[in-house]
Parts: structure tokens; C-alpha cells; sequence
């Protein structure tokens, strides 16, 4: 079920009266396709960071994390000091738990093996759906999945290559936010 912005659009989420920033990111960033690393390893990052809270923290606290993390330039991140990185714990301006931002430098180094190898964490990340995205209609965000064969597939090598903050359910969101599922609830404006 769809929820009602205070514009009159029917949204999965966000656009009430106080929330109109999370009815902007619905309208503007989830679920649309990203090809830009940069942006996918900022998504990764932001995803990752929501485990255990909800994206709407997270988003409110885009612009400091994007502050602490040198814009998430991903060579710049994956030679961020262990100093830099304890430091961040005071900077109320992301969530200061240590493995997460610990995590950043570890992901970083794991994404830029990939690059390598593949010539862009895009190419190999999309590769895993032959480019298209996935599309799915859930009537109800009870419907909707929290992970599918393919976040599996993705969270296992993710895992192996030393990621951390990337199991299947973070993958997924991941997935939607960056849409390679495209999971717009029927009724959405959107869908």
C-alpha cells in the first residue's frame, strides 16, 4: 500500500509533511539504474551503514558521510589511515560505530580489486542480471523480498573478496536502491 505525499503523489514511501527529503530520494534516486562506481560504492557504503537502523537515519546523514569520506573517492578511502578512521568515531555527522566506519577503508580495497579485474565494479555488479533490471509489482512492503538468489550470489563474493556489511538482505536494498531490482509497490506513481 502506497502512502500519500503531502503533494498528492502516491509513493512506497516518504513525501509526507517533515519527510519531503525522503520522498525526493524516492522520486529521484531509488530504484533508478546507477552505472557510475563512485555512486555505486557510495550506495554500498550507505547501505551498509543502515544495518540495524533505518535508511531514513542514513539519509539524513548522506552529506556528512559523503564530508568523511572524501566525497567516497574510493582510492582516497581505501588508503584512509587507522588514526583517520578512529577519529571519525567523534563526527556525530555519520554513525559512529567503529566497525562500520572501519568497514569503509576494507570495502574500499575490495572494490577497487574488482575495478581491476573486471575494468568497473559496474560491469561485474550488472553483469549479474544480464543489465536489465529486475522488476517486481508487490502490492505491500510485507510482499516485497528482502533478498533473492541473486543478493546471495552477490553477498557470498562480496564476503569472500574481504567486504564486510554486505549480507544477502543489505545486498538487496542495495540492489533496489541502485535499481537492479526495481521494486516499486503497485499504485506507486513510480511503478
Amino acid at each position: 500500500m502506497t502512502v500519500v505525499g503531502s503533494d498528492g503523489k502516491h509513493r512506497c514511501f516518504g513525501g509526507q509533511a517533515g519527510k519531503e527529503f525522503y520522498g525526493d530520494y524516492h522520486d529521484h534516486e531509488w530504484g533508478v539504474p546507477v552505472h557510475d562506481d563512485r555512486l555505486l560504492f557510495e550506495n554500498l557504503i550507505l547501505e551498509g551503514a543502515q544495518a540495524g537502523l533505518s535508511w531514513e537515519t542514513v539519509l539524513r546523514k548522506r552529506e556528512g558521510y559523503r564530508r568523511a569520506f572524501h566525497g567516497f573517492d574510493i582510492g582516497r578511502c581505501a588508503t584512509m589511515g587507522d588514526d583517520e578512521l578512529e577519529a571519525l568515531r567523534e563526527d556525530a555527522g555519520i554513525i559512529r560505530n567503529r566497525l562500520k566506519i572501519f568497514s569503509v577503508r576494507k570495502n574500499a580495497m575490495a572494490f577497487l580489486e574488482i575495478q581491476r579485474e573486471y575494468g568497473s565494479f559496474d560491469a561485474w555488479l550488472w553483469n549479474h542480471l544480464d543489465g536489465s533490471p529486475a522488476v517486481n509489482r508487490p502490492s505491500h512492503f510485507s510482499d516485497m523480498a528482502s533478498t533473492s538468489p541473486i543478493s546471495d550470489i552477490i553477498s557470498k563474493t562480496l564476503k569472500k573478496r574481504g567486504m564486510s556489511f554486505v549480507g544477502s538482505t543489505i545486498i538487496y536494498a542495495y540492489m533496489q536502491a541502485i535499481g537492479m531490482a526495481d521494486d516499486h509497490l503497485a499504485g506507486c506513481w513510480k511503478a
